[in-house]
C-alpha cells in the first residue's frame, strides 16, 4: 500500500547496488512461468523523467519479501532510470520505524527516492488486495493455513499485482 513521505535519506545509504552480470544461459522453464516483469512495466518506468532510486527494507526469512523483492529487482535491472538497493530491516531500525504498517515492522518496504535522494512515497509490505485479505478474513485462519493461502495467492499472481502497484506508485511520484 503506497504511503506519502518527504523525508530525506542520506545518499550513502542509497548507493546503487551492483547489478549481477547477465548470463548467456536461458531462463529455466520454472523461472519463465514465475517471472512477470513484462515489457509494458519496463516501458512505463523507462518513460518516467529523471532517475529514481528504490530502497528496500527486507530480510531473507520473510515470505512476502521472497515473493515481491525479486520481481522488483528484475524491474530495476531492466530500467536504466531505476536503481535498487536492499537493506536489512534489523540493521536499519531508524528507517524501519519511519515506515511502520500500523504499529508493526512489516517487510518488505519499498521506499521511492527521487534524484536528490528525497523520499517521495513508500509501499509495503504486500499488494493491497492480499494485505486486505490478511488483515481481515485471513485472521480467522490458523497461521499455517493463512501462510499457505498467501503463498498460493503469490504463485497465481506471479508478481503482476506487485509490479502494477510499484509502477503506479513511481508514476504518481514522478507526477508530483
Amino acid at each position: 500500500m503506497p504511503h506519502r513521505s518527504r523525508a530525506r535519506v542520506p545518499p550513502d545509504r542509497c548507493a546503487p547496488a551492483t547489478r549481477p552480470r547477465s548470463s548467456s544461459r536461458p531462463c529455466s522453464p520454472r523461472r519463465r512461468r514465475t517471472s512477470s516483469c513484462g515489457r509494458p512495466y519496463v516501458e512505463r518506468v523507462s518513460s518516467l523523467p529523471g532517475r529514481w532510486h528504490l530502497l528496500v527494507l527486507s530480510e531473507d526469512w520473510c515470505g512476502d519479501a521472497v515473493n515481491t523483492v525479486p520481481v522488483v529487482a528484475r524491474l530495476a535491472e531492466r530500467c536504466a532510470n531505476l536503481d535498487l538497493r536492499v537493506l536489512g530491516r534489523d540493521a536499519n531500525p531508524d528507517l524501519m520505524d519511519a515506515h511502520l504498517t500500523g504499529s508493526s515492522r512489516s517487510i518488505p518496504v519499498i521506499i521511492v527516492l527521487d534524484e536528490a535522494f528525497v523520499e517521495r512515497v513508500w509501499w509495503g509490505p504486500r499488494p493491497t488486495v492480499l494485505q486486505r485479505w490478511v488483515s481481515g478474513q485471513g485472521q480467522l485462519l490458523e497461521k499455517t493455513t493463512r501462510y499457505r493461502e498467501a503463498r498460493t495467492w503469490y504463485a497465481r499472481d506471479r508478481g503482476r499485482t506487485t509490479l502494477e502497484e510499484v509502477v503506479s506508485m513511481l508514476e504518481r511520484a514522478a507526477a508530483g
